[in-house]
């Protein structure tokens, strides 16, 4: 089995995944943990499992595969959740970069079109707002697309003219 978890600053949410299939999934107040891997033994507490690897998209930057969680106190390490879990194979990347990878698979009829424009195979952006401002870039490589995450959330906000001021100020509000 996979486990795989949806790790952000409001809501953590976990799911067991086995030859592509959900076989379970639930959702906890992540301010109300202290860390990641309690949240995960509340999860597996009731299982019987033989995981063989574990995938966090984590609402924040994510390098050498640590992570500050985005809004929470948490630091998520993939090598001390390896060795907590006794999984040899635990994976971090950016939510937003998850995301990226997971879009191209979602089934047309569960999505829904605002605006039709042209197929194009070019480069493209994601940008989701939950707790923050998630944003993730997909490279097309000719033959693919290459997610990646860009962190655009959390770069400062200079205004530049009348109209960003007035921007600003509104936000101070």
């Amino acid at each position: 089995m996979i486990l795989t978890g949806d790790i952000g600053g409001t809501k953590t949410r976990l799911a067991l995944w086995e030859n592509k299939k959900l076989c379970k999934e639930e959702r906890y107040a992540s301010k109300k943990y202290p860390d990641l891997f309690t949240i995960i033994q509340d999860f597996l507490q009731k299982e019987t499992v033989s995981l063989q690897a574990a995938c966090f998209g984590i609402a924040g930057p994510v390098k050498d595969q640590v992570s500050h969680v985005t809004n929470l106190p948490w630091v998520v390490d993939a090598k001390s959740l390896s060795k907590k879990l006794q999984l040899p194979h635990v994976y971090l990347l950016n939510d937003l970069e998850a995301n990226a990878y997971g879009i191209e698979f979602i089934p047309s009829n569960e999505t829904i079109v605002f605006q039709e424009g042209e197929k194009n195979e070019g480069n493209r952006a994601l940008i989701a707002a939950g707790t923050g401002l998630g944003e993730a870039g997909l490279y097309w490589d000719g033959k693919m697309y290459k997610p990646f995450a860009c962190e655009g959330g959390h770069t400062d906000f200079g205004p530049r003219n009348e109209i960003e001021i007035d921007l600003l100020l509104f936000l101070r509000k």
